[in-house]
């Protein structure tokens, strides 16, 4: 509020700063005037104001000098206004950018699955900037203009007559008309420059983004060819852009021009009869031409105005967008009271069109313990994480945390209590030590670095040059995959949530740092009593668990120990003899429907 009130005072202050300096130099023809009269009638006599009341006696040098000084002030206060004006267009920029950014994150993974960052960046930029852009031009170009013309189109009026303003008003009658007809159809040209504008900047970002897929195909001269047309593209448009403002600037010329001609045609007939001085005749072309100065960005103006609603309109769409996930009104914070997992008669698909991908599916994961999932690729296994941390809502059936739906509580709480090592680790470009610490900012540097040794990653650390400030490069490219993944299990270990979530945590080192990881792991997580689950595709990591699932297309198909499960004779049996390298039987009898 103190924010809001302070904008207002502000907008306030330009406002009277506007009035202020046009009214001032609208002085300046009028001092002009006097001061051309008086050289013509005697250039020592002193000049009188006008209706020759001498409230103040000026000699034409004087009045020259009073000329200058009424032009300066009135581009003072100007500037002024201007520079007291731009932190309300600021503060109402940054309002828009950070309120965008906080509903972006606020989106569902489906709809960040399916984005361009590129189009996405150039969307929010476009119009966050129309915010302070429609702010500025409606301050500091509109409603001064319209005073302006108001005032001045008054004063023709008073002092010279009606065939003065008419003329004037004409003029701009018909330039308005002429600008605002040739903006509208150069809008549409403006558009095609934007689009090729956001393809080629997509082009750019989606090319640097996949740098090393593209390395890996050899496929440089492919992106620079398509980059390229893109920027052709561009070009074309840019150019039409060009050529149409050149016809806008042009025609404006010739409407304004002719006008001004006539107001001075009109003036040299009055002077003629006697009826104007020479004064008078530059007190007019004064006046007029000073409309002109304004008038010169009608042109910009309409056309960032109906630019800026445009860019405003595709962010407005975006800000209407709704979250598909979010928590309910009033939403009470999870309990977390140990951890225990359970899903109730689960159904979810990703598209409310196709097959379901799982089916019903019930089990339960004590707190404390851990579950390990297996299963064939397209199982549901990652699904199942997802449905936990809530980035997607079950079709039906329950997922309950502590006996708690996780559609009923707050989602925020909800995740704070979950640690995730995802499969794919994306990381800041920022030090070693800045990632570790995301999961828990305020987390000391002992702390972290012993997040680090159990997930065998301090000696690693320890031979960089700069340690733990070592900036680890766009999506932590510098590391190995090794590497980013036991960056990915410290990080987690050190957010200390009780609910652990790995999604293949190892499947980028060797076997025995993975023995490694996944003995500290499983001392750390019975320890501290956390919930852990597990999805592998390499059984090896997972014959510890407290029970294993086996999933096969979406439904569950065998449930136990590792001990258990290999007694059972089915799928993993099967699995965990053909990872032996034993070529082991059959034990169902039929070709396994679980790829490996």
């Amino acid at each position: 509020s103190g924010g809001a009130a302070g904008d207002g005072s502000q907008t306030a202050a330009a406002l009277m700063l506007m009035v202020g300096a046009k009214l001032t130099v609208i002085q300046v023809p009028f001092l002009f005037k006097h001061a051309i009269d008086g050289l013509a009638l005697d250039p020592s006599a002193a000049a009188l104001l006008p209706d020759g009341v001498p409230l103040v006696v000026l000699t034409p040098p004087l009045l020259m000098v009073a000329y200058g000084a009424a032009r300066a002030a009135a581009e003072g206060m100007a500037q002024l206004r201007s520079s007291l004006f731009a932190s309300v267009t600021e503060a109402a920029a940054q309002r828009t950018a950070v309120n965008t950014f906080r509903h972006l994150h606020a989106m569902d993974l489906s709809f960040h699955l399916s984005r361009q960052t590129g189009a996405l960046s150039r969307t929010v930029e476009r119009g966050t900037k129309a915010v302070g852009v429609l702010l500025s031009t409606t301050v500091l170009h509109v409603l001064p203009t319209a005073f302006e013309v108001s005032v001045v189109s008054a004063l023709l009026y008073r002092n010279c007559g009606g065939a003065f303003a008419a003329t004037t008003l004409a003029t701009l009658a018909l330039y308005s008309a002429f600008t605002f007809g040739v903006t509208r159809w150069r809008t549409q040209i403006r558009r095609d420059q934007n689009r090729a504008e956001t393809a080629a900047a997509q082009s750019f970002v989606d090319s640097l983004i996949n740098f090393e897929t593209v390395k890996y195909f050899d496929a440089t001269a492919h992106e620079e060819r398509r980059y390229d047309a893109s920027l052709s593209t561009y070009r074309q448009a840019a150019l039409k852009t060009a050529g149409s403002l050149a016809l806008l600037n042009f025609g404006q010329s010739v409407i304004f021009s002719g006008g001004l001609a006539t107001c001075l045609v009109l003036a040299a007939q009055e002077v003629a009869a006697g009826t104007m001085t020479i004064g008078d005749v530059v007190m007019v072309h004064g006046l007029v031409f000073q409309v002109s100065i304004p008038l010169n960005l009608l042109g910009m103006v309409y056309n960032q105005v109906r630019q800026s609603s445009t860019d405003m309109a595709a962010l407005l769409k975006l800000l209407g967008e709704t979250p598909a996930v979010a928590s309910a009104p009033g939403a009470p914070p999870l309990a977390a009271a140990g951890g225990s997992l359970r899903f109730d008669g689960v159904s979810f698909g990703y598209a409310d069109d196709a097959p379901p991908l799982l089916k019903g599916l019930s089990f339960d994961v004590p707190a404390g313990s851990t579950l390990a999932i297996v299963g064939g690729s397209g199982s549901g296994k990652s699904t199942i994480l997802r449905l936990l941390y809530r980035f997607y809502d079950a079709r039906a059936g329950r997922v309950l945390i502590d006996g708690q739906d996780v559609r009923d509580v707050d989602v925020d709480s909800l995740r704070s209590a979950i640690a995730v090592v995802p499969q794919d680790v994306v990381l800041f470009n920022e030090s070693l030590l800045y990632n570790l610490r995301y999961g828990r900012p305020e987390a000391t540097l002992d702390e972290a670095k012993a997040a680090a040794r159990l997930a065998q990653l301090d000696r690693a650390i320890e031979g960089m040059p700069k340690g733990y400030d070592t900036v680890v490069g766009e999506r932590g490219l510098k590391l190995s995959g090794g590497e980013k993944q036991r960056l990915a299990i410290a990080r987690a270990l050190l957010k200390k949530a009780p609910i652990l979530l790995c999604d293949e945590a190892t499947s980028a080192v060797d076997t025995v740092t993975e023995h490694a990881i996944f003995t500290h792991l499983r001392d750390a997580t019975r320890d501290e009593r956390r919930t852990c689950v597990m999805i592998a595709h390499r059984l090896s990591t997972v014959v510890d668990a407290d029970r294993i699932i086996v999933l096969n297309k979406g439904e569950l198909a065998e449930s136990g120990t590792h001990a258990e499960l290999l007694r059972l004779g089915g799928e993993y049996a099967r699995m965990w003899a053909l990872q032996q390298g034993e070529g082991g039987p059959d034990w169902t009898g039929t070709t396994s429907s679980l790829p490996l």
